[in-house]
């Protein structure tokens, strides 16, 4: 009877793992899991505190509202970061589509486009090439020094703000600035759709009569994300990362800094002016396509 017993306790076990286990596989939450589904559900990029980038399922992120940081809080740097970017012009073919991203972001009309992509030749004897260029982000930047209220500033963290706020519209700045990186908001903004007030870091709600520029996005930069101007490059022709971490990402691969500037020759435009510019250059030699001049009535 004893074994009979135990033979009937062995089976009813049995019985109830394999419940359990059909239990189990059968949930909603272990089919998202197994499924391979998931695989073609949209991807996030995040970028790590150590400068590595990292792609994780949208639906994995936990739905939080990003209250965008104050005008006072933000003229506070992200604390231990020096934000670098480097340009790959042998990458840059005029895709235009970092422009796209950039207007998309901070709600701009095409009138005052913080990002341009000009059409460079060195000499009559070279071959043309694509350079896209925003602003410096200088840790010696003239436009900070002539704003007579404050509404330019610089930040520990290597970023050049505006605070539109407090921006009276003398444009001190945009005479000051030798990239003539800035633009000025004459008319009617692009409708706005943020439910969030306004911030330095978005540049959002934009405010008329005041003077705008690339801004590295760094609402972005706080949640640990790149600037949508990085990942929306098809060929990859953007950095973007910290200097005090050694490592910048184009969106598909994460680099080493120093070796990237080294290996490359990298130089930073009109470096003799002693603006000391965070935005690097690297030379369009061994391209990844010949030159294409850009289509009838595109700016250039």
């Amino acid at each position: 009877m004893k074994n009979k017993a135990a033979g009937h306790r062995r089976k009813f076990l049995k019985s109830s793992v394999y419940i359990g286990v059909s239990a189990i596989a059968s949930s909603p939450f272990i089919q998202r899991c197994s499924s391979k589904e998931p695989d073609k559900e949209k991807k996030v990029k995040l970028l790590t505190t150590d400068g590595t980038l990292v792609e994780v399922n949208q639906s994995n992120l936990m739905k939080m509202s990003h209250q965008p940081a104050s005008p006072k809080e933000a003229r506070k740097g992200i604390p231990g970061r020096h934000f670098v970017m480097v340009v790959d012009l042998s990458r840059c073919r005029n895709a235009r589509k970092c422009i796209k991203a950039c207007d998309h972001h901070h709600q701009l009309t095409p009138d005052r486009p913080f990002i341009k992509v000009l059409r460079m030749q060195d000499n009559k004897a070279s071959s043309p090439y694509w350079m896209p260029k925003k602003c410096f982000h200088c840790d010696n930047p003239p436009c900070v020094k002539v704003c007579p209220v404050g509404a330019t500033y610089k930040r520990s963290d290597a970023l050049v703000l505006i605070d539109n706020k407090r921006c009276i519209g003398c444009r001190f700045c945009m005479a000051a600035c030798p990239y003539s990186a800035r633009v000025f908001n004459w008319g009617k903004p692009k409708p706005q759709s943020t439910d969030h007030s306004y911030s330095p870091e978005t540049s959002v709600p934009s405010q008329i009569g005041t003077v705008e520029k690339c801004d590295f996005c760094p609402d972005m930069l706080r949640q640990d994300k790149v600037p949508h101007c990085i990942t929306a490059c098809p060929n990859g022709a953007l950095y973007f990362g910290d200097q005090i971490a050694d490592s910048v990402t184009n969106g598909s691969e994460t680099v080493r800094l120093s070796t990237l500037l080294r290996d490359k020759a990298a130089y930073r435009y009109h470096e003799e002016l002693g603006t000391e510019p965070n935005v690097y250059y690297l030379p369009p030699s061994d391209r990844l396509f010949p030159f294409k001049e850009a289509p009838e009535g595109q700016p250039s």
